[in-house]
């Protein structure tokens, strides 16, 4: 166990627990903004394909029933302007943080391979390269690394942290150059459909890819978009060279997404009306949360897309963390996200109405 945990670092929530029971000792409740986990319930439909499918006994697919392939090939089409997507093209996977954990020890990385994630980021990208033992390297600009040891790149837009979103020209510039070196693109696309001041735009698409998937893989959730966090649920589509070979893994790692997951997936892709009201209860948020902040003397930077406001008052980030905390609102630090981050805080959206209606009387008071 020693080996394991000396590659890891240290779990970054458990140094927020002191914060949190300072903001839980608020004589009106703790504001807990600090983990972008759903609150609000999943949509009636989908509980009911959960239901209608809990008579599983038998072992799922990997690669998931003809039904689920088809709502996601049909989804990529429909929602992210791809073409010619064939069951080939997708692959469902057991929710996408063990996605991002496990890819660069399923792909074969290891010592001497570099393994790359923007220099403000989720900090799985970097577990995933320890875990196995390949090197990790944090970027502002990914074509500015030494691609002679790059194997695995990871995009991220819209940014979790800071709701950054890349643009259609700079994903094509990007996707050139990795292709140019033979370095696999992972573009990790889990927020969006939370586009607010940008349309994000998937490296699927024909005018960032040339209409190839060649060297390309974009990582989904339901997560956020259908509250569907408890359900593990999220696939991955692009280059067959890459889906096939990791299929035939995964296999044999018995990665399996539960029958009734892939019967709820089906249901949730089928249906945008859901979508729809759920990204209008998180900008009616957005715009709470966003307003009180600066009238509290915070600045928002970036955060034109995904479930987070990445703010700051120009001072250390657990400052931040401590002042909000005794107003009862708990925030994540930014440098959870990387040394960059120490001047700001990730504020989410992940709230019911109440809590956050809440959070901005304590920030304009």
């Amino acid at each position: 166990m020693s080996a394991v945990s000396d590659r890891l670092p240290a779990f970054p929530w458990d140094k927020l627990e002191p914060y949190k029971k300072t903001a839980a000792a608020h004589p009106d409740g703790i504001v807990d903004l600090s983990v972008g986990t759903p609150v609000d319930p999943v949509p009636e439909h989908i509980q009911k394909a959960l239901i209608a499918a809990a008579d599983s006994p038998g072992y799922p697919t990997v690669w998931g029933t003809p039904e689920l392939r088809d709502a996601l090939t049909r989804w990529v089409e429909h929602r992210l302007g791809a073409r010619e997507v064939t069951h080939r093209h997708v692959l469902p996977v057991v929710g996408s943080k063990e996605l991002v954990a496990w890819l660069p020890t399923q792909l074969g990385l290891g010592p001497g391979d570099q393994v790359a994630f923007p220099r403000l980021a989720y900090p799985t990208y970097e577990v995933g390269a320890r875990l196995a033992r390949a090197e990790h390297v944090a970027y502002d600009d990914p074509t500015e690394l030494d691609p002679s040891r790059l194997k695995l790149l990871w995009l991220n837009s819209p940014s979790n942290p800071t709701g950054r979103v890349l643009a259609k020209e700079e994903l094509t510039r990007i996707v050139a150059w990795a292709r140019e070196h033979g370095v696999l693109v992972l573009s990790d696309e889990c927020y969006i459909e939370l586009g607010w001041e940008a349309d994000p735009v998937s490296v699927l698409h024909p005018d960032v890819n040339g209409g190839s998937y060649d060297g390309i893989v974009a990582v989904h959730s339901l997560s956020k978009r259908s509250n569907l966090a408890g359900y593990r649920a999220a696939f991955l589509a692009g280059d067959p060279a890459v889906l096939g070979p990791l299929l035939q893994i995964r296999k044999h790692g018995g990665m399996m997404t539960p029958a009734p997951t892939q019967a709820a997936v089906v249901a949730a892709l089928g249906d945008d009306e859901h979508v729809r009201v759920q990204r209008e209860r998180y900008a009616a948020r957005r715009t709470a949360l966003r307003d009180a902040l600066l009238a509290h003397g915070f600045r928002i930077e970036h955060s034109e897309a995904s479930l987070y406001l990445w703010a700051t008052r120009d001072e250390s980030c657990w400052d931040t963390v401590a002042h909000l905390a005794d107003r009862g609102i708990l925030v994540a630090p930014g440098d959870f996200y990387g040394p960059a981050g120490d001047r700001f805080v990730r504020v989410a959206l992940t709230a019911t109405d109440e809590r956050v209606r809440a959070a901005a009387a304590r920030l304009t008071a």
